[in-house]
This record gives structure tokens, C-alpha cells and sequence, in this order.
């Protein structure tokens, strides 16, 4: 009887794919194991198991399997669910979305190998000098790979080169797949058990009278690790007895030491004792505790709005603890990495060695290991806390999923797909696992505010902080007047100067707000007013000082800073704006003093930049932190008695019907971080337009008077809470016929649906990367079917995709777009 596996390839394609295989392959294998199978030509790729039946394929011949990869399933079937979830609600495909959930190193592909067929085949005088290159190589070694190739004619397109050589008879492909996972061990020794005895010990040492080091070497180690049970690391014994290795290695070729490896985790926090106290929660932070229990018993996603600095996180502890107490994991998102570090320590002492962490900075061998201690529901991974992509792991008992500052935009997946909202995704995930789900935020997101007011999800509030610490006191400082008067020290007022030296001679601690990394965002001739512009995108380029370049922010094209015009050749060349390198620099020259950091994206690229800066600025190593919106993310700094934000415009007067949103939650955010203990923090906001609604509702930390003006004007043009919004963004080189496959596109839609589709249009940046891009909108009521209005796009997308000349144009959909 001929069996057959449905299995999921992660490569954009919308359906499984049927593959052969035997009656002791279909017993063995279970949904969610890793089996690789051909696919194209000669690729072999890492697929998932999804289904085995008796049904062969209609449309083409099954081929058979390379081999089965795993003994166990990799997936578990809850999340295989959630993943079809995503993979339908987020319009992509499901191997889009295995692509993006499985760590790189579970994902093997083959490498192709290039092998000798009949060297002495075809004349040497047959052969380009290139190819003779190639043959000469192979004469020498059995095989070749492709990077080899590249290497030894030093070309990048060596493809065309290789198919000639195949053409000829000379030499074959094989593809041959790695493992790219190699657990980490560690090197141990330990004595002989021969010697364990006095008497041999004694003999052994006499033995040794020839070589004392040698005999140093069983001395220390007896005097170092006698009483000690636990294995004995080799690098550490090296470094407490001071011994060479080489002596060791002669201990171990006579059979003194024995040498054996354990196996290691790669990420090991240090060991600490838990500390066994119980929090001490005031009575707002009881009283929210008994909302959001209330809440679960519904059962409803509860939302605690707490202000900045109001013990939310203590009382995320108490809940975590009650839940890993019964025995279950817990799902603990923050939306920034930086997070990370500083929750870390705080949740350690309380939950020991309990806690793992999975996010993008860690290399693919440390997130396999979290992966799989989830997956066997280690103790090692009890709670769970990381970024959005911990959504994907292997939960099987997960009792609880915790969303801090559920707010924040960095939730969202732009590129590539799936484009999911992590924390939509995460309110799925805890319905399919039957858990309950909080979210929290001192600045909720309107949708989220919007849910509690129609009775879908529950509401905990802490309105005030804890220790009846008061807010920061917010003033805003009209630097169009400042301008005026001349009052203006490069980009600091005489106010926000002043209140620095107050608080540096108080040794408080400041940070300055800039939304834009680099030095400015134009270099522009004084002269004819050219400005330097990416070749690739539609966009001008961000001067860099520290680097000494122009660099592109969305392609990452860059050259050196020019000395000279590039339209009329004058040197008369000067910046226009501001980033946090300038703001930096400005600093050293006011406050020569004083000690000043940088957090953007350029200081934090490194794995462990974040910490570094993080635990400096704790430590009180700097004085002032200059950073873009990393550093309005839920730290919590202790000394810090002065924010100072240095343009509060820029974020006001973005064309995007959230600016004023964003906004809000930025400056409420950034300046919660300052006056976290006794005193109260002041926040010093610049602005051209101190009379700015939104701003003035800032000052006065007015939410619910936000929130009403916002869905009030929402509803006015239809834009969500009220209203869903599709993005349909159409990419292709090729001007003129984007404008007419946007048009047609646009047009089907108008014809098949019947909601509102606006477009197409160009957005704010029509090219990146050379592509130019189109943006069609879709807008359709709550109350629509929003499967069935899927679907209908999903037919005109094939009956695009059908038109011979449309086919270079790509389609991409952003769902809930933000």
C-alpha cells in the first residue's frame, strides 16, 4: 500500500506539497517533525510534517523523501495551529511564517557540491582560463563548493561558469545537507579512580618525584577540588592551580586524569539564590491584582493601565508566581531588547534560574537551546521572556502570556512577512492554549483602550505611583520665541540649559530625547540648494560624523562626506536639522564635565551593547544619556531628575493618522523616566507650538481627554478602532508598469468589493531599493466579514498574477496596517 506526507516547505508557496514515502516512514513519522525532501530541480530544503494519507497528488508525480531528520516532532500541535492562524489572518503563506518562527540552525538546506566526473574529457585548449582554474582545483581536492569556486576565480557570479563545465561533461552537482546546530560542551577531568585509594596516591606522587610540576598537578588538585563532588572544569582548574596545559595533557596520556566533556547550555546567567521574600504590594497594586483575577474568571483579556512607575512589574511577579507555582510556562514580551537587561536581574531574584530568554541578538546555537527547553518543559524555561519572535516557540503548558507596553509600535513585523502585531498575536496564542493574557501600559494604544470601553476586555488601573512619588512635572519651552530673542545655544534653550546645570551640581542624572539617529538628516549646498540624495531610494542621505559619511537609512548605501557640491561644485555646504550624534557633540563643548552616551541604533548594534550601556548609565557612570525612542521603553533608572526632549514637533507633524497617538505615548513615556524615587522629576519639553492640544494634554497627563478627541476624529474619517485597514503595497522597477498593474489592481478590487479602496498612490518615499512603490488602502467596518472580503482579494491577486506582463510586480499585504 503506497503512502503519501503533506508537508509545510518554508518557501513562499500557498499550498503543502505531496511526497512519496514508505509504510515504515508513514509509521514513524508524526506531524511537526523535520524531514528534508527535494524541491525545484536539485534543491533539497527542510520541510515540516504536516499530514501522511493514501491519496497521491493529481496535478504532478510524487517524489520520494531524502530522509527523515528528527525522531521527535520539533512542533507542537497547538502551535502548528496558531501558525496557520497567522498564516491566514496575516495574509501569507504558512511556509512564510515556518520561515519565520524556526531558529535558522533547525532550517537545513543543501549545499551544492562540486564533483570530478571526466577530467581528461574534453582538451585543455576547450577551456576558458576560469574553467581551467576550476579543473586544476578538482585534480587536487574531491570536491569543490560554491564560495570555493567564487574564491578561486575571484568572481560573484559563478553559476554560469559551473552549468558550462556540467554542459561539457567535465564535472556533476551533488546537493549535500548540514547540520547546523552543534551543542556546546565543556571540557572536565577528574582522577583515576585507581588513585582514589591513600596508598596509591602515595605511590602514584612517588612516581612523580621526576617530574614535580606533574606532581604539583595531583597536589593541587586534591588541595583545590578533594571535598568537592561536582565536576572539575579543565579551564578552571587551569586557572585556579596556575598549571600549564600541557602538563595536565601528560597527566592525561599516563592515565592520571581522565578527560571527559559534558554537555552546556551557551546562555548561563550566574547563579543566584532566590530570594524568598514575598513583594510588598500597596493597596493599589492589591486592588489591581483583585481587577485582573476578576477579569480572567470571565474569561477576558485584561489591559492594567498603570502610570510610569507604578509597580506594574511587581505585579506582573505576583501573577507569574501563582502560575509557574501550578505548574505551567509563562510568555513574558517586552517590545525592545534593551528590556531585557534590566528585567532580567529584577526577575531572577525572585525566580532564580527559572528564567530564559529568546530574542534576535542571540546567535541561532543559543535559541535552538531555549527553543528546546521549551519544547521539554525545562525547568530552565519556565518563564519565558523575550521579544516578539518568543511567540513562535514550542509552548505545550503555557498558563500565561504577560504583553509590556503593549502600546509600543516595535510590536508590529514590517518586513519580511508574516507582518503580524505581536501583540494581536499573542491574545490567539493564549485563547488556543487556554491561558490568560494582560496586557500593560502607561499610555495604552487606542485599539487596546478602545476594547475595554466596549466591554471586551477587562481594565486594572494603578493612577498613581508607587510611594506617592508624584509625577514629573512637564513645562513646555516655546523655542520659536527662544529663536526670536536669540536665546538659543545650538539646539538647547537658555530653560533646558540651566535646568542641566542644576541637576548636574545635584549629580542627578539627564537624558535627552531625539527621534533621528546620525548627525542630520540633509547635507545641502548653500549656494543652488542641491542636497546629497540615495541613488537607490527617493530619499536624501543622513550625514554620519563619527563614521565620516553620508549614509542611506533604508538601503544602507553610503559614501564619504563631501567636501563639495555635487550639482555646482561649491564648498559652501551646510547641515540642515538634527540627530542624537549632533546633540552628543553639542554637549561636550557645554558640558566639557560631564560624562555623556549615545543609545540609538548605531551604538547598539553589538550582542551585548545594550547591557553595556544600560548597566553604565545604572551605575552611575554617565552622567547624560542622549537616545532616540529605545530610551522611553520601561527602564528604570533611579537618578535620573531631568528629561529634556529636543524636538517635540517632528513627532507632532508626521503625515500618519497615529502621529498625535505616537506622539502622546513618546513624551509620556520618556518622561516617566526621570523622578522614579523621592524627589519629583522635571521634563522639559522644546517645541515651536507650546498650544498644541496633544501637547497640552501631555502636560497635564489628560489620557482620557486624548482618547475621546482621537476616536472622535477617527471615526470622522473612518480609521481605525472603528474602521480595519488593508495595505496593499505594489513594488516593481519598472515605472510605467506599476502605474498600470496598481491601476488594474485597484480597479478589480472596486469591482469585487464592497468597502471603501482608496488608491493607488504613491507613499511619502516612492523608491527603496529601486523599487518604486504603490499603496492601495482598503478600509471595511468591524462589522463586514473580514474572511469572505480576504478571499475576494485573494482572487484578484491569482487573476493578476495570471497576466503574463504583471508577473515581475510583487504584491505585498499588510494586514491591521500601523
Amino acid at each position: 500500500m503506497q503512502y503519501f506526507l503533506d508537508v509545510i516547505l518554508p518557501i513562499r508557496i500557498e499550498r503543502t506539497f505531496t511526497y512519496k514515502i514508505t509504510s515504515e516512514e508513514a509509521a514513524a513519522l508524526q506531524k511537526g517533525m523535520r524531514v528534508a525532501v527535494p524541491f525545484g530541480k536539485s534543491k533539497i530544503y527542510t520541510a515540516i510534517a504536516f499530514h501522511v494519507h493514501q491519496n497521491p497528488p493529481t496535478a504532478y508525480e510524487a517524489k520520494e523523501i531524502h530522509e527523515i531528520l528528527d525522531s521527535h516532532p520539533v512542533l507542537v500541535p497547538t502551535q502548528i495551529k496558531f501558525w496557520q492562524w497567522i498564516a491566514d489572518y496575516y495574509m501569507c503563506t504558512l511556509g512564510e511564517v515556518v520561515r519565520a518562527g524556526l531558529p535558522n540552525a533547525l532550517l537545513l538546506e543543501s549545499e551544492t557540491l562540486i564533483l570530478p566526473k571526466v577530467l581528461d574529457k574534453v582538451p585543455e585548449g576547450e577551456f576558458t582560463d576560469d574553467e581551467f582554474l576550476i579543473v586544476e582545483a578538482l585534480r587536487h581536492q574531491s570536491s569543490l563548493q560554491i564560495k570555493d569556486v567564487a574564491d578561486i576565480t575571484d568572481r560573484k557570479r559563478v553559476l554560469p561558469l559551473i552549468n558550462g563545465l556540467v554542459e561539457k561533461g567535465v564535472v556533476r552537482l551533488k546537493e549535500e545537507i548540514h547540520e547546523k546546530y552543534r551543542p556546546k560542551t565543556v571540557k572536565y577531568i577528574r582522577l583515576n579512580p585507581e588513585y582514589e585509594s591513600e596508598t596509591a596516591l602515595q605511590n602514584l606522587l612517588e612516581t612523580l618525584t621526576r617530574a614535580p610540576k606533574q606532581s604539583q598537578a595531583v597536589l593541587s588538585y586534591f588541595s583545590i577540588y578533594g571535598q568537592q563532588k561536582k565536576p572539575v572544569g579543565l579551564t578552571d582548574f587551569e586557572k585556579t592551580s596556575r598549571i600549564s596545559k600541557s602538563v595536565i595533557k601528560a597527566l592525561i596520556e599516563k592515565s592520571v586524569f581522565e578527560a571527559y566533556e559534558l554537555q552546556t547550555d551557551r546562555v548561563v546567567y550566574e547563579e543566584g539564590e532566590r530570594k524568598v521574600r514575598d513583594i510588598q504590594l500597596n493597596p493599589l497594586q492589591t486592588k489591581a491584582i483583585g481587577d485582573i483575577q476578576e477579569s480572567f474568571e470571565k474569561p477576558r483579556v485584561c489591559l492594567l493601565h498603570g502610570v510610569t512607575s507604578s509597580g506594574k512589574t511587581e505585579v506582573y511577579i505576583k501573577l507569574i508566581k501563582k502560575v509557574i507555582d501550578s505548574g505551567k510556562q509563562v510568555l513574558y514580551l517586552l517590545p525592545e531588547i534593551a528590556l531585557t537587561t534590566q528585567l532580567i536581574n529584577r526577575l531572577k531574584a525572585y525566580f532564580g534560574n527559572t528564567i530564559a530568554v529568546y530574542h534576535s541578538r542571540y546567535s541561532y546555537n543559543e535559541r535552538i537551546e531555549v527553543w528546546n527547553n521549551v519544547l521539554h518543559q525545562s525547568e530552565k524555561a519556565q518563564v519565558i521572556l523575550g521579544a516578539r519572535s518568543a511567540l513562535f516557540l514550542p509552548f505545550s503548558k503555557l498558563g500565561l502570556v504577560v504583553v509590556d507596553e503593549e502600546h509600543e509600535q516595535s510590536y508590529k513585523q514590517f518586513d519580511p512577512a508574516p507582518r503580524y502585531h505581536a501583540r494581536d498575536a499573542a491574545i490567539v496564542l493564549a485563547n488556543l492554549h487556554g491561558a490568560n493574557c494582560l496586557l500593560g501600559s502607561a499610555t495604552p494604544s487606542i485599539e487596546s483602550y478602545y476594547n475595554v470601553k466596549k466591554g471586551k476586555y477587562g481594565i486594572a488601573e494603578i493612577p498613581r505611583r508607587y510611594g506617592e512619588v508624584l509625577m514629573p512635572e512637564i513645562e513646555l519651552v516655546d523655542i520659536k520665541e527662544a529663536h526670536r530673542k536669540k536665546r538659543m545655544k545650538g539646539h538647547f534653550s537658555e530653560r533646558l540649559l540651566k535646568a542641566m546645570e542644576t541637576a548636574l551640581e545635584e549629580n542627578e542624572q539627564i537624558i535627552l530625547f531625539q527621534n533621528r539617529r546620525g548627525f542630520a538628516p540633509i547635507l545641502e549646498c548653500t549656494t543652488c540648494g542641491h542636497a546629497a540624495q540615495c541613488p537607490n531610494c527617493d530619499v536624501s542621505l543622513t550625514l554620519h560624523q563619527h563614521r565620516e559619511q553620508l549614509r542611506c537609512h533604508y538601503c544602507g548605501f553610503h559614501i564619504p562626506i563631501l567636501q563639495s557640491c555635487q550639482a555646482c561644485g561649491s564648498s559652501t555646504l551646510d547641515t540642515k536639522g538634527f540627530g542624537t550624534e549632533q546633540i552628543q557633540e553639542e554637549l561636550k563643548h557645554l558640558f566639557p564635565d560631564a560624562k555623556v552616551g549615545r543609545m540609538d541604533l548605531d551604538t547598539t548594534r553589538g550582542k551585548y551593547s545594550y547591557d553595556k550601556l544600560i548597566n553604565a548609565f545604572e551605575a552611575q557612570e554617565l552622567d547624560i544619556l542622549v537616545g532616540t525612542q529605545m530610551i522611553t521603553k520601561g527602564l528604570d533608572f533611579r537618578n535620573v531628575g531631568l528629561v529634556g526632549i529636543m524636538n517635540a514637533d517632528s513627532l507632532l507633524n508626521f503625515p500618519d493618522y497615529r502621529a498625535h497617538e505616537r506622539s502622546f505615548q513618546l513624551l509620556v513615556q520618556v518622561a516617566g523616566r526621570s523622578g522614579r524615587t523621592q524627589k519629583r522629576g522635571n521634563v522639559l519639553v522644546q517645541t515651536y507650538n507650546p498650544y498644541h492640544q496633544v501637547l497640552q494634554q501631555v502636560s497635564s497627563y489628560d489620557y482620557p481627554k486624548f482618547f475621546h478627541d482621537q476616536v472622535y476624529e477617527r471615526e470622522q474619517f473612518k480609521y481605525p478602532p472603528g474602521t480595519k485597514i488593508l495595505r496593499i503595497t505594489l513594488k516593481d522597477r519598472d515605472y510605467n508598469k506599476l502605474n498600470e498593474a496598481s491601476d488594474w489592481f485597484a480597479t478589480s478590487l472596486r469591482n469585487v468589493l464592497k468597502c471603501t479602496v482608496l488608491g493607488p498612490e504613491y507613499p511619502a518615499i516612492s523608491r527603496i531599493r529601486n523599487q518604486y512603490l504603490k499603496n492601495i488602502l482598503i478600509k471595511f467596518t468591524t462589522a463586514e466579514p473580514v474572511a469572505k472580503t480576504k478571499k475576494s482579494i485573494k482572487r484578484v491577486n491569482q487573476s493578476f498574477d495570471a497576466i503574463s506582463n504583471y508577473r515581475s510586480v510583487r504584491v505585498v499585504y499588510n494586514v491591521d496596517h500601523i
